[in-house]
């Protein structure tokens, strides 16, 4: 597919471009650049979803009367089916593009699909892309009434993945601040580890820690703000949140690891080494898992992982994200009324 001659440069967002005059979400491309308020007010309201009682009705009015395109130009599981039935129940209408049958396989221009998906009267775009800041260029040059929601874009950036990655950690910990979380694995590939990164030192962790072989660890991390290690029993020592990454072999070149069962014995997880970390702590993983890969049987199904609860947040927080872009500003009134 043709982007158009406009260079797409991750890298930091101006606010404006993600926020109204007021402040409000308009647009959720990217974390990095978002204050703290607005962080907190999205893990506030996925919150209220979460907590509602089972007794309530699942299905609100709040996008009622709203179109939301889903634009997924990569494969996807877990965000496009939770994105899909987080609109609906916000009772959007919703429209999944199938991109292999679309025009765009057979040379059209995203800028052209996008002015076409806009003349179908859409209010939203979902969108998933292996370029990095392709959202974003959808962003700056579609009609000013639609918002667009990053599902994840080539290497840059993961928003919604990483913010139900906060709400599971504020659930089992109350508080960020105090906490040390490790990031385990490739970073050098992950949209999601950038992600976690900008909202575990926005909302004010202790230490963000990256652990991962020197081949799979970007150049000037430190920049970032967490601390490097290339040893993962080192790096797992007193930490309160364990997250563990997909080896993304998919955008690897070259050999960048000897073998996978190499791997795992100096970067997998197991019961033995998670012990190096605070008896309490809690293991994530944004899925897919590669078991024996990654992470051992044994940790993702025992009693310290919170992977399916990944998940369940995730639904709550893209209901919470849709609602907050649309300008539902009395979601509280309709929930708690």
């Amino acid at each position: 597919m043709s982007i158009t001659n406009e260079k797409l440069v991750p890298g930091a967002l101006p606010a404006s471009l993600q926020l109204t005059q007021d402040g409000q979400l308009k647009h959720f491309l990217d974390i990095e650049g978002l204050p703290k308020s607005l962080l907190t007010q999205i893990l506030d309201r996925a919150e209220q979803f979460v907590t509602l009682p089972s007794n309530t009705q699942k299905k609100f009015p709040l996008l009622r009367g709203r179109t939301v395109m889903n634009l997924f130009f990569e494969n996807s599981t877990r965000t496009r089916i939770t994105f899909e039935l987080a609109a609906q129940r916000l009772s959007a209408d919703i429209v999944n593009l199938d991109i292999r049958n679309s025009s765009a396989s057979k040379g059209e221009s995203l800028l052209d699909t996008i002015r076409n998906l806009e003349a179908m009267n859409c209010d939203m775009f979902v969108v998933r892309h292996h370029h990095s800041s392709a959202p974003h260029f959808i962003a700056r040059h579609c009609a000013p009434h639609i918002s667009v929601l990053n599902a994840g874009d080539g290497y840059h950036a993961h928003p919604t993945q990483a913010m139900l990655d906060m709400l599971t950690i504020r659930q089992h910990k109350q508080s960020f601040e105090g906490l040390v979380v490790a990031i385990n694995g490739d970073i050098r590939h992950s949209r999601v580890a950038r992600s976690q990164i900008h909202a575990l030192n926005t909302l004010g962790v202790k230490e963000v820690r990256v652990i991962a072989p020197g081949t799979l660890m970007p150049v000037g991390i430190e920049e970032m703000g967490v601390k490097v290690f290339t040893s993962m029993d080192e790096g797992l020592k007193d930490v309160d949140v364990v997250v563990m990454l997909r080896l993304q072999k998919e955008r690897m070149r070259g050999a960048m690891l000897p073998s996978e069962k190499e791997y795992f014995s100096m970067y997998g997880l197991t019961e033995k080494r998670l012990k190096l970390a605070k008896p309490d702590a809690i293991v994530m993983h944004p899925g897919p898992v590669n078991r024996g890969v990654e992470i051992d049987s044994s940790v993702a199904d025992g009693p310290q992982s919170v992977i399916m609860q990944q998940v369940t947040n995730g639904i709550a927080v893209r209901m919470a994200v849709m609602s907050m872009v649309m300008g539902t500003r009395a979601m509280e009134q309709q929930i708690n009324g």
